[in-house]
């Protein structure tokens, strides 16, 4: 019989115990968690800790898993090293046909207006000339669910704009958190592997809630700001409208002088920051797994059109020299506190796909899609990033053709000798498929002066595969991002903690994981120790001792909320005999507010006001559940209220819709429903009574605050415990 793995920490892979190497005198419990070692404090795992070599696929051992080669501790990495360039080259093409990460994706296309020329830092002309529109296209995605995941999964969104400029396609592929779990991109296999299922069982899928993500990050403290950004409100948006975007790297803008300034950019939605609870989220995910994607579609069939401010942060070699962490490495961000951003644009989607699979599938987007007067930095992950895209575009797509592709191709002019191919749509006309030729005005097209170049960074250093000092500090940013949270927005971030740690079978993996939150912030590893019903371990080894930089209140989504309920559905659960004076006094003042309504009933069919008005239903109420509405009203008919008492899902609409600090309109007669959907008789302040059709623009304006935050502290067993 074969043996589980689980719980089998020390056994090497595919061998039996009385195979298993023998451990050396007193370590009975082997250990994973490697001390920080060499410059950086990057963690390495020897042959002293699991017995076997690793080697590359040619057979040839490694020394350093952890590091690309580099010219410096921060040069840029070299072409040269062939054990990053096999270990990303096997990982782009473990799968066919669909994406290996952000498979489940959906997008729009859309134009970009610069209203701020840059022209100064840049000759790029998608950044100079003011009033300009380019054509876009966008994909948001999730990153570790397959294609026929859920929307609503806890993690990272792909925010992905691909730019068809007048010189040429520019990509700025994105995701919604501002930093990333790693600094080199020789590490993104491994992390990949540890977040998808699990490979012997094919589960769990779409979450991090397993052993072997949370071991891979217990063992890799640089982690540790992107575990606090995901453990966030930030991975369960309410919508793509309603979270933000980020280029994550830093790179550079060239003027025409070869001047190079350092940015990052950054996407802001015009709709204002928005999440949901987890508990909602799950109920979402079993209602409508395609909520996001019904929720973009929709709006843009309004013709309510999604839209993005583009800022950038612009500083130079001083000020980055000046800063207290590396920009280079991207567990890191810059404050706007510290670097404000300048908005210079705007993004607007607003027309859907007419196929699904020619544009959102078929579209390849690649980070080394630049145009001139845009540039790279030294970022490791962003430079193991330009190989891998392209990489994975030959396999997915099948063709070094892929530009040929209507939504790949560049809208400006195309001359090259490339030829041939599988699906090659075009090929060089004429005798001429080469060059330097002498074959004058039909020899094709020539380099030009107004052609890209590259910045001539100075490069100096002997290669090594080493992390530089500058990346050592793996907490103070993860401090800074936990402390600048509201409250109840801190309490959803222990509450993560202690619900993915819960799903965690080794006390091992739980306890290094909590030992890493000693580091961010004491309380809160209380809590999550708390949560687990475990001792409080010591704090795991620090490279650099943990700074506490300022709070930055730009990184809270409550404390930058959208201030209105524009563009949120309210959800209106209607019986026949419903106020006709109420409902229409709301669908008005929701008109008014730029929002959008549906009505729930018990049957499909609809239901008949008490003015006589049929008026049809968009949700049956067992099809409708609240968790799917911003807010919600609640106007049944004395009888119909009688009704809903007797029914499990009308009862969860409104004990749900209570749970998630929904605010909550009602009429006098719902409140037979509400009794025995055991609603405390005692109403807090997320309750609006519509007695008068008056009360209905009172109920919108104080929609603007979108939740009742109050309540959970009052309903919610840790909350309660931590009082």
């Amino acid at each position: 019989m074969a043996n589980s793995s689980k719980g089998d920490a020390g056994k090497v892979k595919g061998e039996s115990p009385a195979k298993a190497s023998p451990k050396p005198d007193g370590a009975d419990t082997p250990t994973h968690y490697a001390e920080p070692q060499g410059e950086g404090g990057e963690t390495h795992q020897t042959t002293d800790d699991a017995g076997a070599a690793l080697t590359t696929a040619q057979g040839v051992a490694i020394a350093d898993d952890q590091n690309s080669l580099k010219a410096g501790p921060r040069g840029p990495v070299l072409l040269e090293d062939f054990i990053l360039r096999e270990k990303i080259f096997h990982f782009d093409h473990e799968r066919i046909p669909e994406r290996v990460v952000h498979a489940r994706g959906f997008g729009a296309h859309g134009y970009f207006e610069l209203t701020d020329s840059l022209a100064d830092y840049t000759r790029a002309d998608v950044l100079s000339t003011v009033g300009q529109k380019t054509e876009v296209f966008v994909r948001f995605s999730t990153v570790a669910g397959r294609a026929g995941s859920r929307d609503l999964a806890r993690d990272v969104r792909g925010f992905a704009v691909k730019m068809y400029t007048r010189e040429g396609n520019w990509d700025l592929v994105g995701n919604n958190i501002p930093v990333f779990f790693i600094q080199d991109a020789i590490k993104f296999p491994d992390l990949i592997h540890a977040a998808k299922e699990e490979p012997d069982r094919g589960f769990p899928q779409a979450q991090t809630a397993h052993d072997n993500f949370w071991d891979f990050a217990s063992l890799s403290p640089e982690s540790w700001h992107m575990i606090m950004w995901i453990m966030s409100d930030r991975a369960i948006p309410r919508s793509f409208r309603t979270m933000e975007g980020f280029g994550v790297h830093s790179f550079r803008l060239v003027d025409g002088a070869g001047k190079s300034t350092f940015v990052k950019f950054h996407w802001k939605p015009k709709q204002g920051l928005q999440s949901v609870l987890w508990n909602e989220a799950v109920k979402i995910s079993g209602a409508d797994p395609d909520y996001h994607r019904r929720d973009l579609w929709e709006a843009i069939e309004a013709g309510d059109f999604p839209e993005w401010e583009l800022g950038v942060q612009l500083f130079d070699e001083e000020t980055a020299a000046k800063l207290p962490f590396d920009h280079l490495d991207s567990t890191k961000l810059i404050p706007e506190e510290d670097v404000p951003i300048r908005v210079i644009g705007r993004l607007v989607l607003d027309r859907n796909v007419d196929n699904f699979f020619a544009n959102t599938e078929q579209v390849a987007f690649c980070t080394q899609n630049i145009v001139p007067g845009i540039d790279f930095s030294d970022d490791p992950l962003l430079h193991g990033r330009n190989f891998s895209y392209l990489d994975t575009q030959l396999k997915r797509l099948g063709s070094p053709n892929f530009t040929h592709l209507p939504v790949n191709a560049p809208r400006c002019p195309v001359m090259h000798f490339q030829q041939d191919g599988h699906m090659a749509m075009r090929n060089p006309a004429g005798r001429a498929n080469y060059e330097p030729n002498s074959w004058g005005a039909d020899g094709g097209p020539r380099e030009t002066p107004k052609g890209f170049t590259s910045y001539e960074a100075p490069v100096e250093g002997p290669k090594r595969r080493v992390k530089s000092e500058s990346f050592a500090d793996h907490y103070s940013q993860a401090r800074q991002f936990y402390r600048s949270q509201e409250t109840i927005e801190q309490k959803h971030m222990g509450d993560a903690l202690v619900f993915e740690l819960s799903k965690v079978e080794r006390p091992d993996i739980r306890a290094r994981a909590v030992s890493h939150l000693r580091n961010i912030d004491a309380d809160l590893a209380q809590t999550v120790a708390d949560g687990l019903g475990m001792a409080l371990p010591e704090a795991a080894v620090a490279a650099k001792p943990t700074q506490d930089l300022a709070p930055s209140k730009k990184l809270s989504i409550v404390a930058n909320g959208p201030g209105s309920f524009k563009g949120r559905k309210l959800g209106l659960l209607l019986t026949d005999g419903s106020s006709a004076e109420l409902f229409n006094a709301l669908l008005k003042a929701v008109e008014k507010n730029g929002a959008v309504y549906e009505v729930i009933a018990p049957k499909i069919g609809g239901v008949t006001l008490d003015d006589g008005t049929a008026v049809a239903a968009k949700q049956k109420i067992d099809g409708g559940p609240s968790a799917l509405y911003d807010a919600v009203a609640v106007l049944p008919s004395a009888e119909g209220a009688t009704l809903l008492a007797g029914d499990a899902p009308a009862k969860d609409f409104v004990s749900d819709a209570y749970a998630h600090c929904k605010f909550i309109a009602h009429s006098a007669e719902a409140e037979t429903l509400f009794a025995e959907a055991r609603v405390p008789e005692e109403r807090d302040g997320g309750f609006v009574p519509l007695a008068k059709a008056k009360d209905a623009d009172a109920f919108l304006d104080t929609l603007a605050a979108l939740r009742f935050w109050e309540r959970e502290m009052a309903v919610d067993l840790d909350a309660a415990a931590a009082r």
